[in-house]
């Protein structure tokens, strides 16, 4: 699958349309949460049933799309289905219990509730929402794809105004020549990456550095009156500040991932649990500035439509111990240089990528899996292991997606 972005233009009447349907959209979701929170027990089926009993009730709900209807019933019992398995599993901490969505900002059709002009510069919304025709702006072309591999539909709303999202059904993988070199990455804060070569990626602190920008409009917000224009006008200046900040740590760790990828055959990484590291209150301003996260999301996307193979190993001890000995040597976060008895002398972030990279070739990883499927086969092993891995063996224990 991938995702074609447009932006959209149309009238203020359209876009206060299109906010209509978003917020029906997220009236659905909310009233399938509140059935379920009411009967506990009830499946997807009952909710379905009962997303038809809210379209004989309110007509607004008719009006929408029935498949961008059975889209929020999906939604909600997603995040329902989440917190089952996430108690079967006994995940430590909080379940993720089903929330009310407060400001949903997208509604998603299927193959209904829409159609594309001739020369697909247009798309037209047939519900009674009254949306109508929208202007596609954009770079990519859509007339590539026949409509048959159009599979969903999204209208986002953002900061900066209103967009189009394609979801298209299509194999993205390309054949490239093997490099035959292999990597280690240890992510962190003062650099971006460092691998197991001693390159260092400069890290950007996007945030950082939009900081003084973000301070200014925030109280900007502050001192306009509750309920004001002027407060809607000043919480939208702030919104486009951080989406710009938000698309710059985007597109960066696109265009790292997408180079490391392409320049090697196999690529390790650390197993992090970012939603642990940021429960350090002295960190998490640096660690969400990093956006480690999104860094390996596009590395097992890249790798996937690359062809090459992407590990994740536990990262335990891979700063401490000695890439050349193997002996345990401590050192707190503010030591940056890894000294061993042995003689072995390396900057700390060297010795940690090189310990990944050694871990991953020799012992048991995570195959790119968690990231696109959080459900996927979890024990692949690095049975391959040589100057090249082209394959990767795996077990054939499978996880259950849903309950």
């Amino acid at each position: 699958m991938i995702v074609l972005e447009f932006k959209a233009k149309g009238k203020t009447t359209q876009y206060a349309a299109i906010d209509e349907a978003i917020k029906t959209a997220q009236f659905v979701r909310n009233k399938c949460i509140r059935y379920w929170m009411d009967n506990r027990g009830v499946g997807q089926k009952e909710l379905y049933r009962y997303n038809t009993a809210l379209r004989a009730e309110f007509p607004f709900v008719k009006a929408l799309n029935s498949h961008a209807c059975q889209v929020s019933v999906e939604w909600a019992y997603s995040s329902i289905a989440r917190f089952y398995d996430n108690c079967k599993r006994q995940v430590p901490g909080q379940k993720g219990y089903p929330k009310f969505k407060k400001n949903c900002r997208s509604v998603e059709y299927k193959t209904s509730g829409w159609a594309l002009s001739e020369t697909r510069k247009q798309i037209i919304f047939t519900d009674k929402k009254g949306i109508g025709k929208l202007k596609l702006k954009g770079t990519w072309d859509i007339n590539f794809y026949q409509i048959e591999q159009i599979k969903r539909v999204r209208l986002v709303r953002r900061a900066d105004g209103y967009y189009v999202q394609f979801v298209i059904k299509i194999e993205s993988q390309v054949d490239v020549k093997p490099t035959g070199k292999t990597i280690g990455l240890d992510v962190g804060l003062k650099e971006f990456y460092t691998d197991s070569n001693g390159y260092s990626e400069p890290n950007p602190r996007f945030y950082r550095k939009g900081e003084k920008r973000l301070k200014s409009r925030q109280r900007r917000v502050s001192r306009k009156k509750k309920g004001s224009t002027n407060r809607k006008k000043a919480i939208n200046r702030l919104g486009r500040v951080h989406l710009k900040i938000s698309r710059q740590r985007q597109e960066h760790a696109k265009r790292v991932a997408r180079c490391v990828i392409q320049s090697n055959d196999l690529v390790a990484y650390e197993d992090l649990r970012i939603k642990n590291l940021v429960k350090n209150h002295c960190l998490a301003k640096s660690i969400n500035d990093a956006g480690w996260y999104q860094f390996r999301k596009w590395l097992e996307y890249f790798g996937v439509k690359f062809g090459r193979i992407t590990v994740a190993v536990n990262p335990a001890y891979t700063s401490q111990n000695c890439s050349n000995c193997g002996t345990v040597v401590k050192k707190s976060l503010s030591t940056r240089t890894h000294s061993c008895k042995c003689g072995f002398e390396l900057d700390r972030d060297w010795n940690a990528a090189i310990n990944i990279l050694n871990l991953a070739l020799g012992t048991t990883g995570h195959v790119g899996t968690w990231i696109l499927n959080p459900n996927a086969s979890g024990d692949s092993t690095s049975t391959q292991a040589g100057v090249i891995l082209f394959g990767q063996v795996e077990s054939m224990n499978e996880e259950s997606s849903r309950l």
